[in-house]
């Protein structure tokens, strides 16, 4: 391999080309070889560590030999992003949130991923048996989990957990997430580097770092930060794809088609991650058909078409094996969201077919002379559209079914904490541009769409298909993401949306908006000094916003001393214990905190209507009945006077700690207390 010559030193471009991919290799050798063993049932360290190992490092041979030449950057500029990479990791490791009690979709990844860790397998078994048999009354699920085909199965894709862990085994679950933020870092680095020139990168990946849905998603387990990996790291591989078939070197040219099946292979496995991730991908479906009416006009790239399809098919249809698996209730739960999806996929793919077969005679198309003009006045209209749309626009929906209840009670509570007027039927849609601004600031919406606009009336006039699929990317996902983010609107929570592409696409777009102005000011009088007061005030006008809006929160954890107070809890519970659960909000957050961390069999005792604790008699008989297993009865409850009917009670978890602001009109600029308890009794 060229960069592994000993004969001759790297440059540096070649050194941050190399560093920048090393992050998407890594998760998607880890998933393509954690998800076979997840379903047969064996995902343990050391078979993961063998064949993860071996598929990381065939992914490497492929994606690093014959890499071009592409890049050119200064050891300073090299030196920049891996700091603010490193920097980003330790600066959350520091600050990492401790969600284990079940409370949103966080905790609910950490269970996931703690009960794999330790069982290797799914789906999570009821252990009736331990419960002296199956009753109606006991309820096996949870918040983040479903009762399915007697069995629990967890919420969500497969993929974040396998990543996590991976953490877990190394005593590090909860600070896993800081380790994919700093690689995130990176890969957002790299990206800009190949695209918008390696000067911005260090600005970028700086001002990616510092955003607060950045720092937030990059302290505790969500799905955001390996989806933008899988999302940042397959453009990075489709650029140095197109780069190689560009090579007059006939062996890095013929390393090219390969490269971009793997580009596809990646971007197919986004929706691993999250079930999302086919909205944000459905762009290379068309970009792939466009690579193969190129080749037949006898352009190099379009031998990159076949392969980035081949891998973005092997990949999706891995993701979608794994719902269909390991997540059928999830997948059934968001039927109503993905058919129309998945019929969008299919009308793209038609459209994409039918334009490869056209391909000759809509060349022979005359196009309006001011196409170019029109589509860039296209994308700044759009952009203004959204700006103006909270003075034209108030999203709402009413309630109708449960999910939809569950939501109009949240935000009239939210509401009423934030002293707005009661509704509850607003969704607060209408305004999400403007959470952009808040966590890039308005410095970068401006540059990045300027950025867009010239960007579209290039392509237009017939260049910039390096740009191609990013674009197309970026703007896909931030229209649609802004018009229906589809998430309970308090912040910082509704911030995760603007995370996979969002956010750093805005961010890359701004930084060759940079670069383009810095190319433009060169010829004028006075250039070298105008060039350098215009890149200092531009990278300040990039940093410092989003630097303002984070520092509300960024030095405050959330969530401290959940793993704790759950380790005490779990060693006050006895040995051969079976635990019933009598109070709802304690079923809600902690049934599989119990069942997974204290391993212990754990249900719920249903509630009657109007009520939030079971009857008595109910719970007497299933008392009686794990005695007669010869099993310990063991009952949890929120208050004391939960459980005075059945013993006497023992305060086992007592918590006060910090968690997320509920912000709906502001950014967030500060933290919530939490409280949570547990009492417990063994009946006499």
């Amino acid at each position: 391999m060229p960069w592994l010559d000993r004969t001759r030193r790297p440059s540096a471009g070649m050194v941050l080309a190399v560093l920048s991919l090393l992050p998407v290799l890594l998760v998607a050798g880890w998933l393509l070889a954690g998800l076979p063993l997840l379903l047969f049932g064996v995902y343990a360290p050391l078979p993961a560590v063998l064949l993860g190992g071996a598929v990381i490092a065939l992914l490497c041979v492929v994606a690093l030999r014959h890499l071009p030449e592409s890049l050119d950057a200064s050891g300073w500029q090299v030196g920049g992003v891996v700091a603010v990479a490193a920097g980003s990791g330790v600066f959350n490791v520091l600050f990492h949130s401790e969600q284990l009690i079940v409370r949103r979709d966080p905790a609910t990844y950490a269970q996931y991923a703690i009960w794999i860790a330790e069982h290797g397998s799914l789906p999570i078994p009821r252990q009736e048996a331990a419960f002296g048999g199956a009753e109606a009354v006991l309820r096996f699920d949870s918040v983040g989990t479903f009762d399915w085909q007697g069995a629990v199965v967890p919420q969500f894709m497969p993929g974040p957990p396998l990543l996590f862990a991976a953490g877990d085994w190394l005593g590090g679950l909860l600070v896993a997430p800081a380790v994919l933020g700093a690689l995130a870092v990176l890969t957002v680095g790299g990206a800009t580097a190949r695209l918008a020139g390696a000067r911005w990168a260090t600005v970028a990946a700086l001002a990616f770092a510092v955003s607060l849905p950045i720092l937030y998603t990059s302290r505790t387990t969500f799905s955001e930060i390996p989806s933008l990996i899988l999302l940042f790291g397959g453009i990075s591989l489709i650029h140095d794809a197109l780069a190689r078939l560009r090579d007059p070197r006939a062996r890095v040219a013929a390393a090219g088609p390969l490269v971009a099946g793997l580009a596809g292979l990646v971007f197919g496995l986004a929706v691993l991650v999250r079930i999302d991730g086919l909205r944000d991908v459905l762009p290379v479906l068309a970009f792939a058909g466009v690579l193969v009416a190129l080749r037949r006009f006898g352009r190099v790239e379009g031998r990159a078409g076949v392969p980035l399809l081949a891998g973005l098919v092997v990949g999706g249809g891995l993701g979608f094996a794994a719902a269909g698996l390991l997540a059928a209730p999830y997948l059934k739960y968001l039927s109503g969201s993905v058919r129309p999806l998945l019929l969008i996929c299919a009308a793209v793919l038609a459209l994409t077919l039918a334009g490869t077969a056209l391909a000759p005679r809509l060349a022979t198309l005359r196009l309006p002379r001011r196409l170019p003009e029109i589509g860039a006045g296209l994308v700044v209209l759009v952009m203004v559209g959204l700006a103006v749309r909270p003075w034209v626009q108030d999203v709402t929906r009413q309630p109708v079914t449960p999910d939809d209840v569950r939501t109009y009670e949240f935000i009239r509570q939210v509401e009423r904490s934030n002293g707005l007027p009661l509704d509850g039927t607003s969704l607060y849609f209408e305004d999400s541009l403007y959470w952009v601004i808040w966590y890039v600031g308005l410095p970068v919406v401006i540059f990045a769409t300027v950025a867009a606009a010239l960007l579209v009336r290039r392509m237009l006039r017939g260049g910039e298909l390096g740009w191609l699929l990013p674009l197309a990317m970026i703007g896909w996902t931030t229209v649609t993401t802004l018009l229906r983010p589809e998430i309970t609107p308090d912040q910082p929570w509704a911030s995760r949306r603007l995370v996979p592409l969002v956010i750093p696409g805005l961010i890359m777009l701004a930084a060759w908006f940079l670069g383009w102005l810095h190319d433009k000011t060169r010829r004028l009088r006075y250039g070298p000094r105008l060039q350098t007061a215009l890149a200092a005030l531009g990278t300040v006008l990039i940093l410092i916003p989003p630097a303002v809006t984070s520092i509300g929160t960024a030095f405050t954890p959330i969530e401290r001393g959940e793993s704790a107070a759950v380790e005490a809890m779990c060693e006050k519970i006895p040995p051969n214990a079976s635990v019933l659960i009598v109070e709802r909000v304690t079923g809600d957050r902690f049934t599989q905190v119990v069942r997974g961390m204290c391993a212990t069999p754990t249900a719920q005792v249903r509630h009657g209507t109007g009520t939030d604790t079971p009857a008595e008699v109910d719970v007497d008989r299933l008392i009686s009945k794990i005695r007669e297993t010869g099993r310990i009865p063991v009952l949890l409850a929120a208050e004391s006077s939960q459980l005075t009917p059945y013993g006497t009670p023992d305060h086992i978890l007592a918590l006060v700690t910090r968690q997320d602001e509920r912000s709906l009109t502001t950014p967030p600029d500060g933290t919530w207390t939490l409280k949570a308890n547990v009492w417990m009794t063994i009946p006499d």
